[in-house]
C-alpha cells in the first residue's frame, strides 16, 4: 500500500525504513494522505473523507499508531481511535546466557516488532555472554556479543523510539563466569563473587564499563538476586562466618558507586530484601517484615519485582505495596513462560499476566517489562514467546483486550496467525494436565527426552490417551506451517516435535507391558516403531537446527545435539536389548523388569500436573555431570 506522510517525519525516517517491508506500505507522493503530529498527549489514530490522521507523543507511539491505522484502514471505512500508554516505559527481557544467543539480526527483528507494539524497552541478559576485553575467558565459546554488535543493535532500537537497557549480573548467577582459572581469586562459591576484595571490585569495574559502554542509556540493570549461598565458601574461609544481609549490603553498596562513577542510574532484583525479612526466606511472604535500619540502608537503586506465579491482582496489588513501603514504587518483571520445557506455556503466562498489569495499573507502576527466559537449554525458541508479549503490549496501553483485538494486532505485529500458535500450548497441556497448566507440567519435554527402556516418567502418564493426543497436534501444526509462512520454520520444528511424540509418548509403557506379558510378537513390532522413531527424531533434530541457526549464534546448539544423539544412542541401545531377548541370548532385560514408580521430585506434582523437570533429572535416575 502507498503511503503520503503528510508533517515533520526528520526524526521517524530512519525507523520508518526499517519498519516498511514489515508493514508491506510505501512512501509515495501519490499515496493514501496520512497527516502525522507529535505533541503531547494520547495516540490517535483517524480515517475519514479519504485523509488519515495520526497524533502521537513518543517516537515509538507513531510506529504502533501506524500499524493501528493501517489495521482499521484494511477494514472500515472510516475510524477514530484513542489510546493513552498505561506507563511511561514498558518493554521486554530476552535471556542470551541460556546457550542461546540471538544474532544481531535477530534482535533487530524483535525490536521492529516492538515497534508495532508500541513497547519502548529492551534488555538483554547477559551474565557473560558480552565482550569483556580484560579477560578473554569472559564469554569465551559462548557466543557473546562484541562491543560492535550491541553498538549496532542499540543504534537500530533508538530509531525506533526504544531504549536498551544493559542487564549483567553482579553478584550471583555466575557459574558460567567464573569456572575458568582466571577467576579462582575472584570466587566466593562456584557462582558467586568474593565480596568485599580489591581484585573482586576491580572485576566489577571492568565489567560495568563493559557492558555499558555500546549503549545510549544510561539506565543499568545488575541483578543481584538469589546469592543464597553467599559468605558460605571462599569467603567463610577468610573472614569467618557474617550473616549474608551485610555481605550482600556492602556489595551492593559498592556496585553502585562503581556505577555511579559513569553516571548510571542502576535496577536489582528485590528479593534480597523480602527474602531477608521473611522467617523462611522465601520471596512471596506476605508476613515478611523488612527493619528500618535495612530500608535506611537501600542505596539509590529501582527494585525491581518480578513475579509470574500468582493469578490473583490482589497478591500483585499487596505486594507492590510493600515495595512501596521501602520508599519508591518498583518497577515490575513479569514472565512470558518460554522456560517450561521444549514449548511455550501459554496458559500460565496469560493467567499470571493479566492480574499483574491490572495491579500495576491500579498502583501506580509506571515501569514494566516482560521477561523471556530460556532455563535449561533455551530448548524453547524466544520467537515462541511473541504472542504473549503482544498481550502484554496490549495491556498496555488499554485496560482490558479482546482476542479478536490480540488476533488482529499479531497478525500486524509479527505476521502470524494468533489461533495457530495457541495450538503449541497443547504441547504442555495434554489430557492429565490442568487447565491453563498452572502447575507448570512439561510432558513435551520429559516424554521427548526419558529413556524408553528405563522410563522414569511412564507411570505418572499410564492410563493417558497420549499418542493419539500429539497425533491431533501434528496435523493441526502442519496446517499452521502453509497459513504461516514467515514462521514455516518455528512451525516445522513443532510438528515435528509433535510427530515424535505420537510414538514416543507411551512406548516405555507398551514396552513394559508387551515385555511383562511375555508378548514377543508386541515385542517385535514395537522394535519396528522404534526403528520409526528414530527417523522422526532425526527429522526433529534437522529441523530443530534449522530453527535454532535462523535465530541464535552457533555456539549452545551443541548442548541441544548432544541431547539428541545420547537420545538415538539410547534407542538404538533399546532396539539391541530387545533384539537380543528376543534371541534368547539374554534372559531378562532389567531395566523392563524394574517395578515403575512415579516420579516423585525434586518438584511437587499437584493434581492436574503429570510433572516438569530439568534434562539431567529425566534422562537418568543417575548422576548426569
Amino acid at each position: 500500500m502507498k503511503i503520503r506522510l503528510i508533517g515533520d517525519t526528520s526524526l521517524l525516517e530512519r525507523g520508518l525504513s526499517q519498519l516498511l517491508q514489515d508493514m508491506n506500505i510505501q512512501i509515495s507522493d501519490d499515496g493514501y494522505p496520512l497527516y502525522i503530529k507529535q505533541r503531547k498527549g494520547p495516540l490517535v489514530i483517524k480515517k475519514e473523507n479519504g485523509y488519515g490522521e495520526l497524533f502521537f507523543e513518543k517516537k515509538v507511539h507513531f510506529f504502533r499508531g501506524m500499524g493501528l491505522w493501517l489495521e482499521n484502514h484494511e477494514q472500515k471505512q472510516s475510524f477514530e481511535r484513542t489510546e493513552q500508554a498505561c506507563f511511561q516505559t514498558s518493554g521486554v527481557m530476552v535471556d542470551c546466557s541460556r546457550n542461546g544467543v540471538l544474532r544481531t539480526g535477530e534482535v533487530q527483528s524483535l525490536l521492529r516488532k516492538m515497534a508495532l507494539m508500541g513497547l519502548n524497552v529492551m534488555m538483554i541478559y547477559t551474565e557473560d555472554t558480552y565482550e569483556v576485553p580484560e579477560y578473554p575467558y569472559f564469554g569465551y565459546m559462548r557466543g557473546r556479543y562484541n562491543q560492535e554488535e550491541l553498538a549496532m543493535c542499540d543504534a537500530y532500537a533508538d530509531d525506533l523510539g526504544i531504549e536498551m537497557i544493559p542487564c549483567i549480573q553482579t553478584l550471583a548467577h555466575l557459574t558460567e563466569a567464573l569456572k575458568w582459572n582466571y577467576a579462582i581469586n575472584l570466587r566466593d562459591t562456584e557462582d558467586i563473587l568474593l565480596a568485599g576484595e580489591p581484585q573482586t571490585r576491580q572485576f566489577l569495574e571492568h565489567i560495568i564499563t563493559a557492558a555499558s559502554k555500546p549503549f545510549r542509556s544510561k539506565r543499568m540493570h545488575i541483578g543481584m538476586d538469589e546469592a543464597h549461598q553467599l559468605g558460605l565458601g571462599k569467603y567463610l574461609d577468610k573472614n569467618g562466618y557474617r550473616e549474608r544481609f551485610g555481605i550482600m549490603s556492602e556489595h551492593l553498596q559498592d556496585v553502585v558507586s562503581i556505577a555511579e562513577k559513569y553516571d548510571l542510574k542502576t535496577m536489582i532484583w528485590s528479593d534480597m530484601y523480602f527474602r531477608l525479612g521473611s522467617k523462611d526466606g522465601a520471596y512471596y511472604d506476605l508476613e515478611a517484615s523488612i527493619p528500618d535500619e535495612v530500608v535506611s540502608s537501600i542505596p539509590d537503586t529501582q527494585l525491581v519485582y518480578w513475579d509470574y506465579y500468582h493469578t490473583d491482582q490482589s497478591f500483585y496489588q499487596a505486594f507492590i505495596q510493600k515495595h512501596q513501603s521501602l520508599g519508591s514504587t518498583p518497577v515490575f518483571a513479569g514472565g512470558s513462560w518460554t522456560w517450561n520445557g521444549i514449548s511455550p506455556n501459554y496458559g500460565k503466562a496469560r493467567a499470571t499476566t493479566e492480574p499483574a498489569l491490572l495491579a500495576c495499573k491500579e498502583e501506580g507502576v509506571q515501569e514494566v517489562f516482560l521477561t523471556m527466559w530460556g532455563d535449561n537449554g533455551a530448548e524453547t525458541p524466544l520467537s515462541a514467546g511473541l504472542p504473549m508479549l503482544q498481550l502484554f503490549a496490549e495491556h498496555a496501553y488499554q485496560e482490558f483486550v479482546s482476542e479478536e483485538h490480540l488476533q488482529y494486532r499479531f497478525g500486524t505485529c509479527a505476521g502470524g496467525y494468533w489461533e495457530d500458535f495457541m495450538i503449541l500450548n497443547q504441547l504442555d497441556e495434554t489430557p492429565g494436565v490442568s487447565t491453563s497448566n498452572l502447575h507448570e507440567s512439561n510432558p513435551s519435554k520429559f516424554l521427548l527426552w526419558q529413556d524408553v527402556l528405563i522410563g522414569l516418567y511412564d507411570k505418572n502418564v499410564h492410563g493417558l490417551p497420549l499418542n493419539e493426543h500429539y497425533k491431533k497436534l501434528s496435523t493441526a501444526l502442519e496446517k499452521a506451517i502453509v497459513r504461516n509462512p514467515q514462521w514455516q520454520l518455528l512451525f516445522c520444528f513443532y510438528h515435528n516435535l509433535a510427530r515424535v511424540l505420537n510414538i514416543k509418548a507411551e512406548i516405555g509403557i507398551q514396552l513394559k507391558q508387551a515385555y511383562d506379558a511375555d508378548d514377543t510378537d508386541a515385542v517385535r513390532l514395537l522394535i519396528s516403531e522404534v526403528e520409526e522413531l528414530k527417523q522422526r527424531l532425526n527429522t526433529l533434530r534437522e529441523s530443530h537446527r534449522d530453527l535454532w541457526f535462523s535465530i541464535n549464534k552457533p555456539f549452545g546448539w551443541e548442548v541441544l545435539e548432544i541431547r539428541y544423539g545420547g537420545l538415538h544412542a539410547r534407542l538404538e541401545t533399546a532396539q539391541y536389548r530387545l533384539e537380543q531377548w528376543l534371541q534368547g541370548e539374554i534372559t531378562a532385560i532389567e531395566e523392563l523388569e524394574a517395578e515403575r514408580l512415579e516420579f516423585a521430585g525434586p518438584y511437587e506434582m499437584p493434581e492436574g500436573s503429570l510433572g516438569r523437570n530439568i534434562y539431567r533429572r529425566i534422562v537418568t535416575a543417575g548422576n548426569l555431570s
